[in-house]
């Protein structure tokens, strides 16, 4: 068939820590399938289900649930810095965090119930109930820094959602055509081309992006408009970041040549001021190369990026001050500070703190209390945790992470 190298691994030095053969071979897809198709004629060989073997490394011990997910990201990674936060989750870094947790939560407990167990007896030393509530108190405080961190890890799993809104014929679908490098929105001259929103994924500068077109925002009687206004309000209010796009010809000729108090103006005619609120927002004036010399200095003195779609005057400066905004609202992976990259992890992540907090809040060993009952709420902390990483394992969950793996892997 071909000429390749065959590899041994022995168990337990293997992926799934089960013995392995690996085939070398070369990778044109006739040669592929010639391999396979001998391979299927051995009795007792099979063709691997979609994610058997990550399965078969998490059920003998080689990962745990955090490094499945963080591979199975690492697969589907489509920008750079999505794949470092993916290799670092996969070498364990978020699970060596979670696993110390537990560790200390299951350190506290033993400390409890042996003061539960022992304390009448004064087996036990002085102050070791005053260092366990330090040390838990420690520990919530440090959970709780792990949650509010933005939902910086899941954007950069999911994609950061830029929205770019503004009045009719601004420039929004050019300016959409322009960053994705591709004709997905129709450009014409007509007011209200734009009906629906328009999504693309996008690279920028090594973070994903989904960027939507809107519907111009304006007054309208047509049914069909009107729907496409309301949806691009909708789009605007779950935006991670809003590029306002202000018509440069439209601004000339208005009487304020302050661009802050022009800008809230605009706004208020958009009816998007509730929708604005507390977002992170670009203004960006657009068709700079249709303004006159004075107002393009105006602009400048203010420190407003104008923009040209047409003449690609700007669009770089554009750039770098969007990067800028992903900088901050996905971070920069580390392995000394893993994050939060999944739904599923921050709901248990706040369970344990729930549990925490409530067992901290109700323990007072001054006053008469039944501590067994109450040292259930650390039980259920470290169950919380556990099953971030599979040490309590629920089979819908498993079914969940491992359906989206490739088949072979």
């Amino acid at each position: 068939i071909d000429t390749g190298l065959v590899l041994f691994f022995e168990s337990p030095k293997s992926f799934t820590g089960e013995d392995s053969a690996e085939f070398q071979v070369h990778g044109g897809n006739a040669v592929v399938s010639a391999v396979l198709s001998a391979l299927s004629k051995v009795p007792g060989l099979r063709p691997a289900e979609p994610g058997e073997f990550t399965k078969r490394a998490f059920f003998n011990g080689k990962l745990d649930l955090t490094e499945v997910e963080g591979l199975a990201d690492l697969i589907h990674a489509e920008t750079e810095f999505q794949r470092r936060q993916a290799v670092i989750q996969a070498d364990g870094h978020l699970s060596k965090l979670y696993k110390k947790w537990r560790t200390q939560l299951i350190k506290n407990i033993a400390h409890v119930e042996a003061w539960i167990d022992f304390s009448e007896d004064e087996n036990i030393e002085d102050g070791v109930l005053d260092a366990m509530r330090e040390d838990l108190v420690r520990l919530l405080e440090e959970i709780n820094k792990h949650l509010e961190d933005g939902r910086r890890g899941e954007r950069m799993r999911e994609g950061v959602k830029i929205v770019i809104a503004g009045d009719t014929n601004v420039g929004k679908s050019s300016l959409m055509n322009k960053l994705v490098q591709r004709d997905v929105s129709i450009v014409t001259a007509v007011e209200g081309t734009t009906r629906d929103v328009i999504e693309s994924v996008v690279d920028i500068n090594g973070y994903p992006v989904v960027i939507s077109d809107t519907a111009g925002i304006r007054q309208s009687s047509d049914v069909v408009e009107s729907e496409g206004i309301s949806r691009a309000k909708r789009c605007v209010t779950f935006a991670d970041l809003v590029v306002l796009l202000v018509d440069g010809e439209k601004l000339e000729k208005h009487s304020i040549k302050d661009f802050p108090e022009y800008q809230k103006l605009y706004i208020e005619q958009l009816g998007l001021a509730a929708e604005l609120m507390n977002k992170k927002v670009i203004a960006v004036v657009n068709k700079v190369d249709l303004m006159s010399k004075s107002c393009r200095e105006n602009l400048e003195a203010q420190n407003v990026l104008a923009i040209s779609c047409n003449s690609s005057t700007n669009i770089q400066n554009f750039l770098e001050e969007v990067t800028t905004c992903l900088k901050d609202l996905c971070g920069n992976p580390n392995c000394e500070s893993p994050v939060l990259s999944q739904a599923r992890h921050r709901f248990f992540v706040q369970d344990c703190s729930r549990h925490l907090r409530e067992f901290l809040e109700n323990f007072d060993p001054s006053r008469e209390q039944d501590f067994a009952i109450l040292v259930q709420h650390l039980r259920n902390a470290v169950r919380s945790i556990g099953r971030i990483t599979g040490e309590v394992r629920t089979d819908d969950v498993l079914d969940v992470i491992f359906k989206d793996f490739c088949i072979g892997k």
